[in-house]
């Protein structure tokens, strides 16, 4: 055990000590209800209203500091904290006894007058204090350093209490979902939910992770994306959808990167992947200035603008402008491997050119898209769900938004010729018999639907948790997630 575990255990059993203390002095270290009627930050913002009121607050107790009869002790609830000034002669003896007996991150109900100190700190003068929680592990003094982040994510509780900027984050991802609602039901959308466990993962290029149904006696799939049974509801007449949830993918772990991650998803009959680029322009620059008050967002140093309009620009012209390699005249497989040779890749003999294009792109390119950038034209191999160009059938009518380097946005006029959706579905499953976990299985029930008519549309999914990171200028998914996937503690 280390000196700082061993420090720990002595600092509980002290901690131990006192709720017996408490016990056998008739106060019941964990309470009931309590009837509080103002914030702390409340007080502070508008002091001249709560001058000389009687309030009643409560929350955990950050700092204390006492000097024979009286004190002082910092209390903290969700909107902030607040000085309190304790008196012996005003609480009584057994209740100062109780102050006297406080630890860090014990949680109070109290009753006091609001006033402003000598030297100017709003604060209640308590004339009141209840028991509600004891806290029996000792709060960190510290809460930082490489060690100390890898315990945050696990303690996010820990993190919550003691950090109040991680607090503002996830208060920001819930405002930010919040206007992202709003912003689809003013526009017409309907709110959906579509199943989370699958009998064929689709959606997207992604392995699964697989369960299992005992009364059906058959494997089931946590989803990768709910895309075609959002579609299959663009068949059955809701013209305009959305979703926001929960997507799962097997696959590793980075800062950008979590097994369970939040999207939003949506589809929109009779448009396009135009009015796709239009629609995540205005919603996330509207959300930006929403949330932050400016379209503007300092993140690692680097000012992001996301005023309109945003740059628009080929995946083909992206990266000639970064590589030299024009696409445009480099039309088959072989003189695709052999440009990606000459920029360094390594190549195998079935490498496709759209493959490779894509590669391309991902090795030079996306380190250098910083500002809102909307790509566009993605090669019809790794677009198996969008719709073919109508100039260029090699190309699809698909659009990725990157932003620091990352794609955040991925949307497509959608496939909806059930002929050519089959056809792209063989060459998934041609793809998955070869060794590609991660590529399309067949569904014959969405061919089935799509059977019957899907009107032309457009659909759109975002990467909430990396918008949020955006907006919140967070380096890691792991600081938008409250509780992101970790190896188990050894």
């Amino acid at each position: 055990m280390s000196e700082q575990e061993i420090n720990a255990s002595e600092l509980k059993q002290v901690r131990l000590d006192k709720l017996e203390e408490l016990r056998a002095a008739g106060v019941e270290p964990f309470g009931q209800k309590y009837e509080r009627d103002t914030m702390t930050q409340q007080i502070t913002d508008d002091f001249d209203t709560f001058e000389g009121r009687e309030v009643r607050i409560a929350g955990r107790i950050m700092s204390k500091r006492r000097h024979g009869k009286a004190g002082f002790a910092n209390l903290q609830d969700l909107s902030g904290q607040i000085q309190l000034y304790i008196r012996q002669d005003d609480l009584g003896e057994e209740k100062y006894d109780l102050f006297k007996k406080l630890d860090m991150g014990d949680i109070l109900g109290i009753q006091g007058e609001v006033f402003r100190t000598q030297k100017g700190e709003i604060s209640v003068h308590v004339h009141d204090l209840v028991y509600l929680s004891k806290s029996l592990n000792p709060l960190p003094e510290k809460w930082h350093g490489l060690k100390d982040v890898e315990l945050r994510y696990r303690q996010r509780y820990v993190d919550l209490i003691v950090n109040p900027e991680v607090k503002d984050v996830f208060i920001k991802r819930s405002r930010i979902i919040k206007e992202i609602r709003n912003y689809l039901d003013a526009k017409g959308f309907l709110e959906v939910e579509t199943p989370m466990m699958q009998p064929i993962p689709g959606g997207a290029a992604a392995r699964p992770f697989i369960t299992h149904h005992n009364a059906l006696n058959m494997e089931l799939y946590l989803r990768i994306a709910p895309e075609l049974y959002l579609k299959r509801l663009i068949v059955g007449g809701l013209e305009k959808v959305y979703e926001i949830n929960r997507n799962f993918r097997n696959e590793g772990i980075s800062t950008k990167h979590n097994p369970e991650f939040t999207m939003l998803e949506l589809y929109q009959a009779y448009a396009d992947f135009g009015d796709m680029m239009d629609l995540t322009e205005d919603l996330i620059s509207n959300t930006v200035e929403k949330i932050n008050g400016s379209k503007q967002v300092d993140f690692e140093g680097e000012i992001v603008d996301f005023t309109g309009p945003w740059q628009r620009i080929s995946m083909l012209d992206a990266i000639n402008q970064h590589t030299g390699v024009d696409f445009h005249t480099v039309l088959d497989d072989v003189g695709a491997r052999q440009a990606a040779v000459k920029l360094g890749l390594e190549v195998h003999d079935g490498d496709n050119r759209g493959e490779l294009i894509n590669l391309i792109f991902e090795e030079f390119v996306e380190e250098h898209l910083v500002q809102p950038t909307f790509i566009y034209g993605h090669p019809v191999e790794i677009s198996p769900l969008a719709k073919r160009n109508a100039e260029n059938p090699a190309f699809t009518d698909r659009f990725e938004l990157f932003v620091m380097r990352r794609e955040i946005a991925n949307a497509f006029s959608e496939l909806n010729d059930p002929i050519d959706q089959k056809g792209r579905f063989q060459k998934q499953v041609e793809k998955r018999a070869s060794g590609d976990g991660e590529a399309h299985m067949m569904d014959e029930d969405y061919i089935n639907a799509l059977e019957y008519g899907m009107p032309p549309a457009g659909g759109l999914g975002i990467g909430i948790d990396r918008l949020v990171m955006l907006i919140t200028a967070s380096s890691s998914i792991r600081d938008v997630i409250l509780f992101p996937t970790l190896r188990p503690r050894e």
